[in-house]
């Protein structure tokens, strides 16, 4: 028997979307760096700063939508799975795609940290490399541990070149292609 390493992924892409499919509807899978990992239910709050999001965008980028909890398929090489808590795209752009939406027409990634855990390494470190190495223009982490807001930008051989940290309340430019200004004020309503 051949002992694992970290380069070695638990299974394939395939065996996955199966296990996926068949998981109970208390629980999201993802596949990130060739591992399974469960990704905790929204709460409350968690779900509001969605909706908050998805308004703003509207206001400002009718042309876009934001979907919540959306599968992308992400680590092009290592062929990952990520449910993103949200997926900026222009409208219509995922007609015809399946559970796991290619990252391609994929204009910003958004999480907002849960109150577990693997949230750090997830969150901060696996899924900014996840994204970056799918070409995600922008990721956008909402980071409640510490009621701040991380936009990531300029992706390049799988990493973003450029990440800027500000706390709840700032005015938050999100670069092209998404072109808006985010007002974070109403964040703070959110925060346990």
């Amino acid at each position: 028997m051949t002992p694992r390493t970290e380069q070695q992924p638990q299974m394939s892409v395939e065996e996955f979307e199966e296990l996926e499919r068949h998981a109970p509807e208390t629980v999201w899978l993802e596949f990130v760096n060739g591992k399974v990992v469960v990704k905790p239910m929204a709460d409350g709050n968690h779900r509001e700063m969605i909706a908050w999001l998805q308004r703003v965008c509207m206001q400002h980028r009718p042309d876009l939508w934001l979907h919540a909890e959306s599968g992308l398929k992400t680590e092009r090489y290592r062929k990952g799975r990520a449910r993103a808590d949200g997926v900026l795209v222009r409208v219509g752009g995922l007609k015809g795609d399946g559970e796991w939406s290619e990252a391609d027409s994929t204009l910003m990634a958004v999480e907002i940290t849960s109150y577990d855990s693997d949230t750090n390494r997830r969150d901060r470190v696996e899924k900014p490399d996840g994204y970056a190495a799918a070409g995600i223009p922008v990721y956008l982490l909402i980071d409640r541990d510490d009621c701040s807001v991380v936009v990531f930008n300029q992706p390049e051989d799988g990493r973003y070149r450029h990440e800027e940290k500000l706390p709840f309340g700032a005015s938050v430019k999100l670069p092209e292609p998404v072109n808006m200004t985010l007002d974070t004020e109403p964040l703070k309503e959110f925060v346990d």
